[in-house]
């Protein structure tokens, strides 16, 4: 299998996040998943560092001649440059005035949030699926993101616990409305979504927003390109159980898979693993009912309601 030039062959990433959803896929799989406990603000601190890096290189400096006027080492610089290392108010506060940023570092250190917004794990997860020309997916909690109406995200993110305030929930449903644009570009990826029948009928966020989320489902089912079907309650065979998972397909053909569960995530390069939740992903569509099929329910739905 061809590999891109960030090639993750062979990787399986977990990350621990409170912000994840209820899953539970891949608990079978804790042998190959390799943890590592991150900052919860990663991202802010790559942002400082980089800019750190911007300054120092217009002034002249580098790495080591700066380490060795503040007395830290060229390696803790270059740890601060890499997000690996925070970077101290008092250190930020005489490296603006030596590079003569203008009080820069101090301002990005002062708006630094304690906890990144969309983690690193999350952002890796998301450029892969800007850039992918498949993507498979399979839910058993919620709707698809990429197919949720605004009031359903809002809803959502509303139900999480522990509960985040108003103007967070705002920030991650605009992200998440963002994120569809991917299925109105114009060379959308090919994407198949199966959902299992009580997702469907769940009524998050009331009657009107879940009417006005079917008549979204059923818009979206006749988007070129896009497989939506539903997995029947009635089914006595499910090969799911053990929660959502993500398929993606890179422009270099590089197969991947994501996963959350109530702790955490797993972004997936492993061949074999990845195998698994294929073979899964097949399961479940002849599992399923056909498009044709699921949109007569959408209209059997909408027509009760």
């Amino acid at each position: 299998m061809e590999q891109s030039a960030h090639s993750y062959s062979h990787v399986v990433r977990a990350r621990n996040s409170a912000s994840t959803r209820a899953g539970g896929e891949f608990a079978a799989m804790s042998t190959t998943t390799r943890s590592r406990r991150s900052r919860r603000n990663a991202s802010a601190m790559r942002m400082v560092g980089a800019l750190l890096a911007l300054f120092r290189e217009a002034a002249g400096y580098t790495q080591k001649s700066l380490g060795e006027i503040f007395v830290v080492g060229e390696q803790q610089i270059a740890s601060i440059e890499q997000g690996r290392r925070p970077l101290k108010m008092d250190l930020a506060e005489q490296l603006d005035q030596l590079l003569d940023t203008k009080g820069a570092l101090v301002a990005a250190l002062s708006e630094m949030p304690e906890v990144d917004l969309i983690p690193l794990w999350a952002e890796e997860f998301l450029d892969r699926e800007r850039e992918a020309i498949a993507i498979s997916s399979y839910e058993n909690q919620v709707l698809p993101g990429l197919l949720q109406t605004e009031p359903y995200a809002w809803a959502v993110f509303r139900s999480r616990v522990p509960f985040y305030d108003e103007d967070t929930i705002a920030q991650l449903v605009a992200a998440r409305i963002e994120r569809q644009g991917i299925l109105q570009g114009k060379n959308p990826p090919i994407t198949c979504f199966v959902v299992w029948e009580p997702v469907l009928r769940a009524p998050i966020g009331g009657r009107e927003v879940w009417i006005e989320q079917l008549r979204h489902l059923r818009a979206c089912s006749e988007l070129p390109g896009l497989m939506f079907q539903v997995l029947p309650m009635n089914r006595t065979s499910h090969a799911g159980l053990n929660g959502p998972f993500v398929l993606l397909e890179t422009p270099e053909h590089q197969r991947l898979a994501y996963a959350e569960n109530q702790r955490g995530s797993q972004l997936i390069a492993d061949p074999d693993e990845v195998a698994i939740l294929t073979q899964k992903c097949a399961m479940l569509r002849s599992q399923a009912l056909t498009p044709e099929d699921t949109r007569d329910l959408l209209d059997r739905l909408l027509g009760e309601a």
